[in-house]
């Protein structure tokens, strides 16, 4: 019986899993990027807008102060000039508030904006989002100059693997 159970369970979330996939569809290289106006940690509005004719090197991140979150918004920060020399800005994105945010990046010296997306909108709009589109996960993406996605990194737990990812992404569009 139990295992029926757990097979019953399985099945119903695979099905909801089927039905969240066809309800957003993941942003993929070539199609535009979504559009969004968060408050970053100074509490002031940003928007992809802002943002027109750079480069940006969207990334989303589960939550502040945590251990892998922590890595990745460090690599970031210590690859922020290298970046903006190619003409790139760095954007962080995760649920976390505003003054989550400001306490995070004061602690870590971040000087890029971080953005809070407390109803998970814009996470969605990006599917960032896993499991039935509940929990958070880390997903990068390079988005050029006309706001079209150039590439989306995935599935991978290390922050070093997004950074790289980032690196190489911009020195195969620049040469």
């Amino acid at each position: 019986m139990i295992k029926a159970l757990f097979a019953s369970l399985a099945l119903a979330a695979a099905c909801a899993c089927v039905a969240h996939a066809a309800e957003t569809a993941v942003p993929t290289a070539g199609a535009p990027a979504p559009d969004f106006t968060l408050n970053s940690q100074e509490g002031k509005p940003v928007s992809l807008r802002d943002f027109r004719g750079r480069w940006v090197v969207l990334y989303f991140y589960p939550k502040d102060f945590t251990l892998v979150c922590t890595a990745q918004a460090c690599l970031f920060r210590d690859s922020h000039e290298e970046l903006a020399r190619q003409g790139a800005r760095v954007v962080g994105v995760s649920m976390d508030d505003t003054s989550s945010h400001a306490r995070f990046a004061e602690k870590h010296g971040v000087a890029y904006p971080l953005l809070s997306d407390p109803d998970k909108r814009i996470q969605q709009a990006y599917e960032a989002r896993q499991l039935l589109g509940m929990l958070p996960k880390r997903v990068t993406y390079v988005i050029d100059q006309k706001k079209k996605i150039r590439a989306a990194y995935h599935h991978e737990l290390s922050a070093q693997k997004h950074l790289d990812a980032v690196r190489a992404v911009l020195a195969s569009l620049a040469g």
